[in-house]
């Protein structure tokens, strides 16, 4: 559906709409010590370790869904754990364009987001 394109969320006079963008230049993977001045652009992916038990990859990934979730409600202006509700953060998952998440992942989005670090 958005093959080549990045979706973007435009508020329209209160209605909100998701559209695609077309293609963003990728980032190049920073190095350590370099400065981000680009942080709105997607940077390239890099594969992950391998050798680890499987259990290390699905923890993992749920826990890079989690914080895509929690950060989505935080710009939506949902700051507290009590605010975001398995319906809320289901319909943050559709707006943001991953799968729906399991009980798991929302009881660790609520978790981030109660943390204070």
């Amino acid at each position: 559906m958005f093959e080549g394109s990045h979706r973007a969320l435009i508020a329209t006079g209160g209605i909100v709409v998701l559209t695609a963008i077309p293609d963003l230049p990728q980032a190049a993977v920073p190095k350590k010590g370099d400065v981000i001045d680009h942080a709105w652009r997607p940077i390239i992916k890099q594969p992950l370790p391998a050798g680890r038990p499987r259990s290390w990859y699905i923890a993992h990934n749920r826990r890079l869904k989690a914080m895509r979730l929690a950060i989505a409600l935080l710009d939506a202006g949902a700051f507290g754990a009590e605010q975001a509700t398995d319906e809320k953060i289901h319909r943050t998952a559709e707006i943001v364009g991953v799968r729906p998440p399991s009980p798991a992942t929302c009881r660790m989005v609520r978790r981030m987001m109660e943390a204070r670090r």
